[in-house]
């Protein structure tokens, strides 16, 4: 295996991703950084393996493999080695400064582990990597959009699949299941990659009925009480029956990156109110999309949304009904929950070429979830949805 940052043809676009990352550690003061984690990792190599990657803010990345190593004997800048440990040693060796602050990911590795780096820079201050690596991850490269753009018509060509997927009798567990299916065959990677240790999930959640207000210790914009306290979140296994809504928020990932789209059905009929909530959904997608300019705070979209769901006289049901969460949608990309999260008092701008998914969703009691969720790029003029497909509450 050749990795993409050792491809002449992704040459261009490793050197963008390291620029950003070396602009957020000069903004902090941080002059290296030790990456370990799978995700930033995929980020600055497009690729997981045993080992670490180091980065001056003023030199090129270093590039260390636990044996057994996978890279070509020739790659550039690339060294087998042992254990982490040698690595201060390597730096010497080679006439390298060794830093007077280092990054650790300490958001995304154990204690044990950041510990361990740690000791390794004994006399370096040291700083989170963490935050500064979703800073530069935030806003996305041409080629990153392209991956989630992707992701998107993957996922709606499943969709597609989903009215066939049900039958008379089903459970909401068994459609998940038949979904997953389809997913899968549709080239789903079949994970999840979240940030946190409290965001477990399967390949997503199938939400029916009371099922959709159910508490869940994860944060997510709708629950569901799972199968069993292993896993409290999703569909409960019971049988998906006439006036209920289907609502389906499943796994986008194809390619490393990945896209969160929600379409909802109902069996048979719905109710009014159902019905009335679902299209405030997506009249608020329609008022975010124009809105969300550069520059726009993130709050302005909640702030936007919650008022518009006010006006319907729908608050009551807006994300939820006997649990409510305070958000409305979150950034995208190599993991589901990145940054930003749309939600109030959060007054960062908004940049071009961030992704970030909406979900404005409703509960209504005995009937179950509506709503739609996209996945936006944020635009010059406005979002640009990569998640197309049909928005409209659909009968099974």
């Amino acid at each position: 295996m050749i990795y993409p940052y050792l491809q002449p043809s992704m040459k261009e676009e490793f050197a963008l991703r390291y620029a950003k990352v070396k602009n957020e550690m000069k903004k902090e003061g941080c002059e290296a950084i030790l990456i370990a984690s799978s995700t930033n990792m995929l980020y600055l190599c497009g690729a997981i393996f045993r080992g670490y990657i180091f980065l001056y803010a003023d030199r090129d990345p270093v590039v260390f493999m636990v044996a057994p190593s996978v890279a070509p004997a020739d790659a550039a800048n690339t060294y087998d080695i042992r254990k982490p440990e040698v690595i201060s040693g390597w730096i010497e060796e080679h006439n390298l400064p060794i830093p007077d602050s280092i990054g650790l990911e300490m958001d995304d590795l154990l204690y044990s582990e950041v510990e361990r780096l740690m000791n390794i820079f004994p006399g370096s201050a040291k700083m989170n990597a963490s935050s500064m690596m979703r800073r530069a991850r935030m806003v996305k490269t041409d080629f990153e959009i392209q991956k989630m753009r992707e992701d998107g018509m993957h996922q709606a060509k499943s969709y597609s699949h989903v009215p066939k997927c049900y039958k008379e009798g089903m459970t909401d567990l068994e459609l998940q299941i038949e979904v997953e299916r389809i997913l899968r065959l549709e080239g789903c990677l079949g994970y999840l990659r979240a940030a946190g240790s409290r965001m477990e999930l399967n390949l997503g959640s199938v939400l029916s009925g009371d099922n959709a207000d159910a508490s869940s210790p994860y944060d997510f914009s709708m629950g569901g009480a799972g199968v069993d306290p292993s896993l409290p979140v999703g569909a409960d296994g019971k049988t998906i029956r006439p006036g209920t809504t289907v609502m389906l928020d499943m796994n986008g990932g194809f390619n490393g990156y990945q896209s969160d789209m929600t379409r909802t059905w109902y069996l048979e009929s719905v109710s009014d109110l159902a019905r009335k909530a679902h299209e405030c959904s997506r009249s608020i997608l329609r008022e975010l999309e124009k809105i969300a300019l550069p520059g726009v705070p993130v709050s302005a979209l909640y702030d936007r949304a919650l008022e518009m769901a006010k006006e319907a006289e729908l608050e009551d049901y807006f994300m939820g009904h006997n649990r409510k969460v305070k958000f409305i949608g979150h950034g995208i990309g190599i993991e589901l929950n990145e940054q930003p999260v749309v939600m109030p008092r959060n007054d960062q701008p908004l940049l071009e070429n961030m992704t970030i998914a909406l979900e404005p969703k409703f509960v209504i009691p005995h009937v179950g979830a509506v709503g739609v969720e996209n996945t936006y790029r944020v635009g010059k003029e406005g979002l640009d949805n990569l998640t197309i497909f049909p928005e409209e509450l659909m009968e099974l």
